[in-house]
């Protein structure tokens, strides 16, 4: 298996749920939180006077994601073949527009990362990618991908996409194929707060083996009573989370949201390396 490894001392429910529950879709669950970003925004002002020019709530949500899976590497697991797997690396996607216009089009980059990675590694990874993809000029290889696959005539496209979704099955795709997939990962992220609205809960794919779909939505001001009759001011955001539930239990998913809601609301803690890095189950 390219991407991962056969798990074999699974709990029995989670191995049987994937048989009762074939698609992604239908096993999926959905997750919203409200987080104080009141830190974060603190933080992002500090990094940015630091030189870290255009870091933003995205790279602490992804940052504090990586951050989660080096404590709960569960939620990294994928199913493919109705078995799940441990996957053997970090890949995050994120769809980007090239520019901010209506009709303006938009491309996918998947960001790689390592488990004990800084929010400055993941930083710099993003502003890499972000720099390389943003020119309108610019291809990347799912650009190239889909537009190979759209000359397709409609018929043969149908065909040519079972045929792909069943090479997925057996884990056959070229990994050329997967390396540049949007369907393949270990999360996806979308900022629908850089639009001015809410998040939405968004599907997964029952093409590729995504197990995390996060979504981002607008900042907004509360305002909080404090015991002393006082009130507080603080900034808000809220996110979802729509999870395939057959990678794991109801509590690990929920210790892992903890995790990575403490490191959104807390991000200095991303400045240094997780102090142990857990790997998954056999």
């Amino acid at each position: 298996m390219k991407e991962g490894r056969k798990l074999k001392s699974i709990d029995p429910m989670n191995a049987v749920s994937v048989y009762i529950m074939p698609h992604r879709n239908g096993a999926s669950n959905q997750f919203n939180a409200s987080l104080d970003i009141t830190e974060a925004e603190k933080f992002i002002h500090q990094k940015r006077a630091e030189g870290k020019k255009g870091l933003g709530l995205m790279h602490i949500v992804l940052a504090s994601y990586v951050r989660t899976v080096a404590s709960y590497p569960g939620i990294n697991r994928f199913v493919r073949g109705q078995k799940v797997y441990a996957r053997n690396n970090i890949d995050m996607c994120l769809t980007i527009k090239k520019e901010m216009a209506l009709n303006a089009p938009e491309t996918v980059i998947k960001i790689p990362a390592a488990a004990d990675d800084t929010i400055d590694n993941v930083y710099e990874n993003i502003m890499k990618l972000l720099e390389e993809n943003r020119e309108l000029s610019a291809s990347n290889g799912m650009d190239f991908a889909a537009k190979f696959l759209s000359y397709i005539p409609g018929v043969f496209l149908k065909f040519a996409v079972w045929l792909l979704k069943l090479l997925d099955y057996f884990g056959l795709l070229p990994k050329s194929l997967v390396k540049v997939s949007p369907f393949h990962g270990s999360m996806f992220l979308t900022n629908m707060g850089s639009l001015g609205i809410d998040p939405i809960y968004h599907h997964l794919y029952d093409f590729g083996n995504l197990p995390l779909f996060c979504a981002m939505g607008k900042k907004r001001t509360e305002y909080k009573l404090n015991a002393d009759g006082t009130v507080r001011k603080i900034r808000m955001m809220d996110i979802t989370i729509v999870c395939d539930e057959r990678i794991c239990d109801g509590h690990y998913y929920a210790s892992a949201f903890k995790t990575l809601k403490k490191h959104i609301e807390n991000p200095h803690m991303l400045e240094a390396k997780p102090e142990k890095v857990v790997c998954d189950i056999k």
